[in-house]
């Protein structure tokens, strides 16, 4: 098959999508509108943005993207069997509309909800096939449901000594006091961690987390959750997706800890593996670090794949 995937793809991860789908023996081409930098042409461009942004719900970079994506499928003079569009609500919806032109089939995947991104609604109409993570969009949108997937699989050199016992890094949101509440109850039990924020003001000091002031490349992140036992995941704020470091944790085969109360509905759940604590009180037993991580089968694990996961939202 013929296949262009279409990323904002800022951290990395959806280049393992695209070489998956090669490895599986498709023509690939990716297209990271990340890359495409804009640059207000003047001081008035900036303000007209403001205002077309306010009133009339239009971006300019949203619209560079777009015409510049559709540069990109131009140069390419085979028609797609499938355009697959992941954070098309970073691209204005009459370009998304125009991918349609290159493509016997485009899809979208959200791995934001419409709580947090309320944009994604004014692009779901136009797609073919939207999937989204989060299961209430995907009921009252009508959207087909797909989780995030697994990039990273555990190495036969894994070994069983590690730097931290609990690793978890974010960007600087609203998530940050629930952090400090679970740093707080693991320092109290002498339990080793590293937690990060990235936040580029860097306003906060506090001994039990490190702020740093620019992104941290996925090569560095992968490096320190290969060095941790288990790792946290905090959930925001009207969002019950899961994340990647669920499927980080998944593909590593290392245990969890999580705000995430939904996480207990899913079918590789289990309670030695996953803990689930209350955001308000986080209480981590430190029992739950004695017991080793307990395998789950193959037949469950294969839909979160990356193998598994383009077999339900790509080549369906």
């Amino acid at each position: 098959m013929y296949i262009t995937l279409i990323s904002l793809d800022n951290w990395g991860l959806n280049k393992h999508i695209a070489s998956s789908l090669e490895k599986q023996g498709h023509v690939v081409h990716h297209i990271d509108f990340n890359t495409f930098k804009y640059k207000y042409p003047s001081v008035l461009h900036k303000a007209n943005n403001f205002i077309l942004k306010a009133f009339f719900k239009t971006n300019l970079k949203h619209l560079h993207y777009g015409k510049e994506i559709i540069n990109q499928l131009q140069k390419n003079n085979q028609i797609q069997d499938v355009i697959l569009t992941i954070k098309g609500d970073f691209i204005d919806p009459k370009s998304i509309l125009e991918f349609k032109n290159y493509t016997k089939k485009s899809v979208g995947f959200f791995n934001d909800n419409t709580y947090r991104c309320p944009k994604i609604k004014r692009v779901l109409h136009c797609f073919d096939e939207v999937f989204s993570f989060e299961k209430e969009d995907c009921a009252k949108f009508n959207l087909k449901f797909a989780s995030n997937w697994i990039y990273t699989s555990k190495s036969a050199e894994n070994n069983n000594q590690f730097d931290f016992d609990v690793f978890n890094i974010s960007s600087i949101d609203k998530r940050l006091p629930i952090l400090k509440r679970i740093a707080n109850n693991l320092a109290s039990q002498n339990i080793n961690f590293k937690f990060i924020i990235y936040d580029k003001k860097k306003n906060d000091e506090d001994k039990n987390i490190t702020y740093i002031r620019k992104h941290m490349p996925l090569s560095e992140v992968n490096d320190y959750i290969s060095r941790s036992k288990v790792l946290l995941d905090i959930n925001r704020l009207g969002q019950a997706g899961l994340t990647f470091r669920v499927f980080e944790s998944l593909g590593l085969e290392k245990k969890l800890i999580t705000t995430n109360s939904d996480i207990k509905n899913y079918d590789f759940y289990n309670p030695n593996n996953i803990l689930i604590i209350d955001e308000n009180n986080p209480v981590v037993p430190a029992d739950f670090f004695k017991n080793e991580y307990e395998k789950i089968p193959d037949s469950i694990l294969h839909k979160y794949t990356l193998e598994g996961w383009t077999e339900i939202v790509v080549l369906k």
